[in-house]
């Protein structure tokens, strides 16, 4: 049961004055509907009226509050054109003259505002036209008992169409009052080291800010509720993580014979960083909790042989493993690297994708079912609810964060205590990977395997087409293959397709048949026939839309030309690099810009010339656009934070971090008083799932 304490802040937010059941269905969708979503809807701006100057030394275009008297109404004409014109309230003080300007005007209003005679305090931003200082629109017009009630730095919110600044400020401040006074969940040493204030003081002053720096990441205000908002998030990740190893799992616990035979058929030695990610799975899978470890490694870094190990090492137990991938292009590939491997170990494996159909899929199925496969690679294809597997007992996810959850969850229910192994290409900075997969043990692989050749990286301006154009002739008659990725135009992937099909026609007149195209509108057989011809050799230039970048392997590539580089973000360059230097050929990667360039656009273009480490990039990329941006927040199943800003506030999570390792130290079942605070804490976050998994153990 939520603690009764926080009840006035689970009230309908139409129970503020100024919401009514319309604004409530507005809110609900933008903020949330409880008076605790309003509370969270933080400043984005202020707005400071201490600026009172006198009318003749007024700085243009600055927010300005003066005490004038009004001395005339200007309405213009009520027909034809000139009805057009604004509303113009002369007004003055010893200091000159100021008019006020409203377009649209309701002038029977303003005569009952601004009656003329009357002083009032006016403010708003102040501009010259034709020698004449005015006021467009003034933010207020009051007489002054009423003006001196307003804040003198008033805040400013994000908005949505149909709700107005008036309307959700006076929400807000009428909402303050409401705030109870909460235990603090904060350990009390920590609080006074950062100099923060109470829960309730921060909401306060985050609302009703009194100096110009209360939007800084670092105002104590802002800190401490940020501070809050990862502790709760982290918590929860702690919690579920506890929870999942208090259940049982199996032990897998082979003499290690298979993996040890794969080493052997392997043509180049393990690095250290595989050699240290097989240890770890190797030691989860032999414990009796279930095993989820998120196996992060940089493009080429070799994670299909760690991952193979792991699988053999279930194989070995007399378990099945299955190896999900989000494409049918991926798992195909990863059948012509791991199907050799397990034909030569005598381990009979299948592949399950959408175009398994008919006798075929009855036949996989049953094959499944009984046992007799003991490898199963695939697609989404592997979770359906018709596929049942004898004996399940490892779940590989490739491109974690192509998949929900969801997903990832619904395989490891295919079998009894089965483990799961996650693996990510995408190098996520350490920041992110904290808060993103905070439930999962983690293994970082940032090694690249010995003979990786180093990808000279040339940053071109596309007034230089033609010759990079004509160039790859040299290039093709080297035998070289190329990718030509086409630009990201924009979220539309026809206009896309259009972009990608002008530049294959344009290759197409210098190379002929040697060009293929590769996009997303192509049904999955025509992407693998064209795929295949490239691997083949039957092509020699692949003009691609971004469908190439994740895991596609052809190691007689090596160069890769990108077109419009400042239109694609440094993770997603990263990965379309990573698709050459895979042999032992040079390779090389051009970026092709349309310039005038942003200074963000220089700067990842600069990175990308300058490393190929990808953590290293991971982390320039959170610098640049933010935690939001940096996957995707949809697509990477990061966290939606509001009063977190993960860029701003990364200093904080370690400190949240080695917190709930404390407090889970001292008093797992969160029992004693700064326990049942923090119990208060995950419910005024609406963690209440976490409360549940404290409650059944």
């Amino acid at each position: 049961m939520r603690p009764t304490l926080l009840d006035p802040l689970f009230a309908d937010a139409t129970t503020l004055p100024g919401i009514g059941p319309k604004l409530g269905k507005l809110l609900a969708a933008f903020t949330g509907d409880k008076i605790v979503d309003l509370l969270h809807h933080l400043p984005s701006n202020l707005i400071d009226r201490q600026y009172r100057p006198s009318l003749t030394e007024v700085e243009d275009g600055r927010i300005a509050t003066f005490e004038v008297e009004v001395v005339k109404h200007e309405a213009p004409p009520n027909k034809g054109r000139a009805r057009n014109l604004p509303y113009r309230i002369l007004c003055q003080n010893e200091t000159g003259y100021l008019s006020l300007v409203f377009f649209m005007a309701r002038g029977d209003w303003l005569s009952k505002a601004m009656p003329v005679g009357a002083v009032r305090l006016v403010s708003g931003r102040v501009e010259r036209f034709r020698e004449q200082l005015q006021i467009v629109h003034p933010d207020h017009m009051l007489p002054k008992p009423e003006f001196e009630k307003l804040p003198v730095i008033e805040p400013v919110y994000p908005l949505t169409a149909g709700l107005s600044a008036k309307v959700l400020m006076k929400a807000i401040q009428a909402a303050l009052p409401l705030l109870p006074a909460l235990p603090e969940w904060q350990e009390a040493t920590w609080l006074a080291q950062q100099g923060w204030p109470s829960w309730q003081q921060a909401v306060m002053q985050a609302h009703r800010p009194e100096a110009n720096n209360a939007l800084d990441a670092q105002h104590p205000a802002r800190a401490r509720l940020a501070y809050d908002e990862l502790l709760a998030h982290q918590l929860v990740l702690a919690l579920v993580r506890r929870q999942r190893r208090q259940l049982a799992g199996r032990c897998f616990d082979s003499a290690g014979d298979l993996p040890t035979r794969l080493l052997q058929l392997l043509p180049f030695p393990l690095t250290g960083s595989q050699q240290s990610a097989i240890a770890d799975i190797r030691a989860d899978m032999a414990a009796p909790m279930r095993m989820l470890r998120l196996l992060q490694g940089d493009v080429g870094s070799g994670k299909t042989v760690v991952a193979t190990m792991a699988m053999l090492q279930a194989v070995e137990s007399g378990a099945q493993a299955a190896l999900m991938a989000p494409t049918e292009i991926l798992a195909r590939q990863h059948t012509e690297t791991l199907g050799p491997w397990l034909d030569e170990l005598g381990i009979k494996w299948q592949l399950m994708t959408a175009r398994n159909k008919g006798k075929l899929r009855a036949q996989s199925l049953a094959a499944l079912a009984d046992g007799s496969v003991q490898v199963a690679i695939g697609t989404h294809a592997l979770f359906q609810d018709d596929v049942a597997f004898a004996n399940l007992g490892l779940a590989v996810v490739d491109e974690q964060h192509r998949f929900g959850v969801q997903q990832r969850m619904a395989l490891s229910t295919k079998g009894d205590g089965t483990d799961v192994l996650v693996m990510t290409a995408t190098p996520i900075p350490r920041t992110l990977t904290l808060t993103a997969y905070g439930d999962m043990d983690i293994s970082p692989m940032p090694d690249k395997p010995p003979g990786r050749q180093p990808v000279d990286t040339r940053v071109i301006s596309m007034d230089r087409y033609d010759e990079v154009a004509q160039g790859l002739g040299n290039a093709l008659a080297e035998g070289a293959r190329v990718y030509w990725v086409c630009p990201l135009v924009n979220e539309s992937e026809l206009v896309d397709l259009a972009a990608a099909e002008d530049r294959a026609k344009a290759l197409r007149r210098l190379y002929g048949d040697r060009v293929g195209l590769v996009h997303g509108q192509m049904k999955a057989a025509e992407k693998d026939a064209v795929m295949a011809r490239f691997a083949a050799g039957e092509i020699s230039v692949l003009v691609a839309t971004t469908v190439i970048e994740v895991g596609v392997n052809v190691p007689e590539a090596t160069v890769m030309v990108i077109e419009h580089a400042e239109r694609f973000g440094l993770a997603q360059l990263h990965q379309l690099r990573g698709r050459v230097g895979r042999g032992r050929d040079k390779s090389s990667c051009v970026l092709l810009y349309r310039g005038p360039l942003g200074e963000t656009a220089k700067a990842r273009l600069g990175i990308m010339r300058e490393t190929e480490d990808g953590f290293k990039i991971a982390e320039e990329d959170l610098r640049l656009r933010g935690a939001g941006e940096v996957l995707g927040t949809r697509q990477s199943g990061l966290p939606v934070f509001r009063l977190a800003d993960l860029e701003a506030h990364a200093d904080l999570l370690p400190a949240v971090h080695d917190n709930v390792k404390l407090v889970l130290e001292r008093d797992p079942q969160l029992q004693s008083p700064r326990g049942q605070a923090l119990r208060a804490l995950l419910y005024l976050f609406r963690r209440d799932e976490a409360i549940r998994y404290l409650q059944s153990g």
